[in-house]
Formats: structure tokens, C-alpha cells, sequence
């Protein structure tokens, strides 16, 4: 191991010891420093070790925001194993599909599964544990995130990277030392990945919990966070609290608030630019599976207006057409990335295969390049919905909707959402002589799928949703009915 490099065994106790009382975590206005959350991660530590925990075990953690989740996962790699992260309020059968391809030593949560060990939510079961140094230890894999797939079944990305890590080396403009203010769920990979980084190089993360527009503003300023990171959604939640309460928030301290995860809307980029300044607002786009990625700061992108930048150092960038053939200058195509270590140096999965042309992956959208290399988002390869920044697969909702007696077909589709970015719209076709009613056909997809999942807007339709193969018409379906929303935007 390199000696700038620190494992994450030994990071908290890395940071103890030049700052013992340097804060590590503020969640619910009490501070933990780091040398408290390093004792407390190796009483957890070894609490998990009692139930079996070891060396390259991959561990599945489903626990909300909250001291116990960074407890955990530093106890989990504090034991060499790997921190497989979900949903807390993951529905049972996506859970049991994931639990199915990780086959973990140990689960962690509440929703207990049939054939797996269980430990429940027990914030205080570590205690009568020693908080004694452990000896040191690398995890083969520093994280294994879940992802729909492009097909909407589970799929897990391991991380290639070990669990080792630079605590000088900032992640994505995190400087040593930072404020940090976590306004997102930890089971997403940006929020767990960003802030983590953060812990490594001796940040103080403000845990929100549960976002909250005002409260997050209020944060900011009050523990004088210098970086942030934010889907649109949030950042339109806390627009619409109006020039009267934005106005009494300078954020001196915000060195940098960065957006990712979903596409922007620029009049709402705009908004952010004109209100922090260009050199705070910062754009990311890449993949959980670290094949690529592109950064954008607010100055660029207001002289390319739409723009997310141009590929990160370690990286390549190709646009390719249908034949596989490179695209000319400003036509649209699909995106591949190439990392600098070539394919599969930055990840496997379990539980799907990767879609690669030669050495170069797909990360599933479209776009295009101007002649300085800056890419532009064209669209989806598939028909993905990014609704508040997750992902939610239309095959996966259809077949929970035609699981229902009642249902005969079903189109899932976006549509545009100003808070939400997208909403999940499905179009049912009914059984013939049946009604189904729409609050008790969300029940009944509600059991079968986590809640962000679930249709905002149900529509029913007698007209035969699918083709002769059996296909669903998606595209045509939403174009209609966007015809029809600018229609009535028109006549209103």
C-alpha cells in the first residue's frame, strides 16, 4: 500500500489522532467527534464480528440516515468486509431479489429475510463491546451499490477500488477539513459515496435526516457548510420557497454546491447561478460503475448553456452510432466511457452483464460533443424514468400493474414534472367488463413496490397498448401525450 494511502480500517483513527476533538458527524444537533465515532465503529465492529462478520463478507445494510448507518458501514470495512447498501424501506421482493444474487453473511435491518442471519436495528447493542483498536485490515471492495438495471431486475456494482483512501486527496472539489452538509438518502450512490469521501479527508458531515428546503438553508448557515451536493429536485423545493426567504440567505460559507444524479432544467440553473454566483454552482455527470464522467462549473456552463462538461481526467469519451461507428462533431449519438484502467477496472456486477462495444461502455444515454470535447444530454438509450433524481424502469412498475386481475396491459411512461423532474404516468388497459378502482390498484402495486416507484398518475385506456410482438409502444405514448399537455398549455 502506497504511504499517502490510509486504510478505511484506520481512517477515523488516522483523523483522532491529529484532531481528537475535530467533529466528525452532527446529526440531530449532537456532535460526535472523530476519536468517539472511531471507539464506537470498533465496539460495532466487533459486534458484528459475533455474528459471523469477516474478512471480503459482503454485509447488507438497510438502515436509514442516522448515526447507526455511519457506524456501520465503518464497522464493516473495519472487519475487511464489503457494505452492500440498500433502501431501508425497500419493497420485499426487490429485497429478496438483491438478497438473492449477494447471498451476505449478515443483514442489517428490519425487514427481516427467510434464510439469511439477521440483526436488527439495535443502536445500542455495541455497547457492551470493547472500543479497543482492531487489527488493521482492507476490504477487497470499498462499497457494492444496487441499481435497477436496464431492464428494471437488481443488479449489484462492486466497486474495484479497495478500501483504502488518500485523506489529503478531496473527492470533487471536498477540500480536507470541509463542512459538509448531506441533504440525501444514504442507500443512493452519490449522497453515500460523496459523503463518505468527506469522512475520509476529515470533514464534518451535517446530517439532515430527511431533506427539508428551509431546514437545509438553515444548516448551511448556521455550521458555515462549505459544500454541498443536491438533485434538481431539491434544488427546486428550495427555489420555491420564493424570493422572501431566499433573500435572507447569503451562504458565505458555500464554497460549492454541486448537482447530479438527474438532468436540470436551465431556467432552474439559472436561478441557482444568479442567486450563489457561477463559481459556486457545479454540475457532475457519471455512472455508479466509475466508467466515466464529466464536470461542468457554472461559468463554463453559462458561455454552454445545457452542457455537463468535459471528461474528467482518468477518462475517455467516445459518441458512437447505431453501427458502432464514431459520430462527427455536434451529431447525436449514444455515450461510451473508457476509465484509464480499461474495462472492468472500476467495477463487476452481480446479477447482470455489461454492455460494451470493444473496450468502451454504455452508460444508457444519448448526446453529443461540440469541437472543444464539452458533452451535451440528448436523451435516454432506453426508456428510464429520473424522477427526483432515482431511477424507476417502466417494465419493472408494468409488471407489477399486470400482476392485478384487472389489468389486461399496461404502458408505463415519464412526464415531465417541475418538482420532480419526471413522474411515473401509467396508461391501463383494463380487463374487458372490468373497473379497476385506482386507489386500490395502488394498494395493490404498493405492496409490490417501493413507494417512489408507484404511478402519480393513473390513466385508462380501452385501445390495445402493445403490438402484435407483444411490444409496448413507449415513445408514442408519451409523444401523444405531451402533444396533448402543450395543447392545453396553448389554450389555457
Amino acid at each position: 500500500m502506497p504511504s499517502h494511502q490510509v486504510t478505511l480500517s484506520s481512517i477515523l483513527a488516522y483523523h483522532a489522532r491529529r484532531a481528537p476533538m475535530r467533529v466528525a458527524l452532527i446529526v440531530d444537533d449532537i456532535a460526535i467527534t472523530y476519536d468517539e465515532l472511531d471507539a464506537r465503529t470498533n465496539q460495532r465492529a466487533r459486534m458484528l464480528a459475533a455474528h459471523g462478520v469477516g474478512g471480503g463478507d459482503f454485509v447488507t445494510v438497510a438502515l436509514p440516515n442516522g448515526v447507526e448507518f455511519y457506524e456501520t458501514v465503518f464497522a464493516i470495512w473495519k472487519l475487511g468486509a464489503i457494505p452492500n447498501i440498500v433502501s431501508a424501506k425497500l419493497a420485499r421482493p426487490e429485497l429478496e431479489a438483491i438478497l438473492d444474487i449477494v447471498r451476505p453473511k449478515l443483514f442489517l435491518g428490519s425487514a427481516p429475510p427467510a434464510d439469511i442471519p439477521v440483526l436488527a436495528s439495535d443502536k445500542a447493542g455495541a455497547q457492551q463491546y470493547s472500543a479497543d483498536p482492531l487489527a488493521e485490515v482492507i476490504s477487497p471492495h470499498w462499497k457494492a451499490m444496487t441499481s435497477g438495471g436496464s431492464t428494471g431486475r437488481p443488479k449489484v456494482i462492486v466497486d474495484a477500488m479497495p478500501a483504502i483512501w488518500n485523506p489529503q486527496e478531496g473527492f470533487l472539489g471536498q477540500r480536507p477539513g470541509d463542512t459538509i452538509l448531506n441533504p440525501g438518502p444514504l442507500y443512493h450512490n452519490a449522497p453515500f459515496h460523496c459523503i463518505n469521501m468527506g469522512l475520509f479527508v476529515g470533514a464534518t458531515i451535517v446530517e439532515m435526516g430527511r431533506f427539508d428546503a428551509l431546514r437545509a438553508l438553515e444548516l448551511i448557515e448556521a455550521h458555515h457548510v462549505d459544500w454541498v451536493t443536491m438533485v434538481p429536485t431539491m434544488m427546486h423545493r428550495i427555489w420555491r420557497l420564493g424570493p422572501d426567504v431566499l433573500s435572507r440567505f447569503e451562504l458565505p460559507s458555500l464554497r460549492m454546491m454541486l448537482h447530479m444524479a438527474a438532468p436540470c432544467a436551465p431556467w432552474l440553473k439559472e436561478a441557482w447561478i444568479d442567486w450563489l454566483g457561477s463559481e459556486r454552482v457545479w454540475e457532475y455527470y457519471g455512472t455508479t460503475e466509475g466508467t466515466g464522467s464529466t464536470m461542468i462549473s457554472g461559468t463554463d456552463w453559462l458561455a454552454r448553456r445545457g452542457s455537463v462538461g468535459r471528461v474528467r481526467e482518468g477518462y475517455a469519451m467516445k459518441i458512437l452510432d447505431a453501427e458502432g461507428e464514431e459520430c462527427p462533431t455536434g451529431e447525436v449519438g449514444e455515450i461510451f466511457f473508457r476509465p484509464e484502467g480499461g474495462p472492468g477496472s472500476t467495477y463487476h456486477y452481480m446479477g447482470s452483464a455489461s454492455r460494451r462495444v470493444g473496450e468502451w461502455e454504455a452508460p444508457g444515454d444519448l448526446g453529443r460533443v461540440d469541437a472543444e470535447g464539452y458533452l451535451y444530454l440528448s436523451d435516454r438509450r432506453n426508456d428510464l424514468i429520473i424522477s427526483g433524481g432515482a431511477n424507476i424502469y417502466p417494465q419493472e412498475v408494468e409488471a407489477a400493474l399486470e400482476a392485478h386481475p384487472g389489468v389486461r396491459s399496461s404502458a408505463v411512461i415519464g412526464l415531465p414534472d417541475e418538482d420532480w423532474g419526471a413522474v411515473v404516468h401509467a396508461i391501463v388497459q383494463p380487463v374487458e367488463g372490468c373497473t379497476p378502482d385506482e386507489r386500490e390498484l395502488l394498494d395493490f402495486v404498493g405492496e409490490r413496490l417501493t413507494r417512489y416507484k408507484l404511478p402519480k398518475r393513473i390513466e385508462f385506456t380501452t385501445e390495445p397498448l402493445r403490438d402484435e410482438a407483444g411490444k409496448v409502444r413507449r415513445a408514442a405514448l408519451r409523444e401523444a401525450r405531451l402533444a396533448e399537455i402543450e395543447r392545453e398549455t396553448l389554450s389555457s
